[in-house]
């Protein structure tokens, strides 16, 4: 049985990351990536942490949705459905209507048609240019 929560520990954190394949963190980088997250949502299967995600916001019009993590054998059973399912309704309970929001995320690989079912576009596309990134120190 999935459980879903509110708590994630940098250790899992990490194990998550390295789990799908991601860039390694070290312990003070997840803790405090964790301790400057806006709201963030776990899933537990018999206390074990097998996804996560978590959303940064400045409460103003800047959303940035990152690390939705499922882990490999949890795949395909609606985890991530649902976690990005109350990262949006966080965000919405926490935005002023009828004020414009900008939510933006970083696909991984493969995974853009999974997020296109929740109205996300693929840029570059009309009016928006290609969204970009920068690495550092890695």
């Amino acid at each position: 049985m999935i459980t879903y929560d509110n708590d994630l520990t940098p250790m899992d954190y990490i194990k998550l990351r390295e789990a799908v394949g991601w860039n390694a963190l070290t312990e003070n980088q997840a803790a405090r990536g964790i301790e400057h997250t806006t709201f963030l949502v776990s899933a537990k299967s018999d206390g074990e942490t097998v996804a996560m995600a978590r959303v940064l916001f400045d409460y103003g019009y800047t959303v940035f949705i990152s690390d939705v993590i499922v882990s490999p054998g949890f795949q395909g059973l609606g985890i991530g459905k649902h976690m990005l399912e109350e990262l949006l309704k966080f965000i919405e309970d926490n935005s002023i209507p009828g004020e414009f929001l900008n939510i933006s995320l970083q696909a991984a690989s493969g995974k853009e048609e999974f997020y296109k079912k929740f109205g996300f576009l693929a840029r570059p596309c009309d009016g928006m240019g290609a969204g970009m990134t920068l690495k550092v120190n890695g």
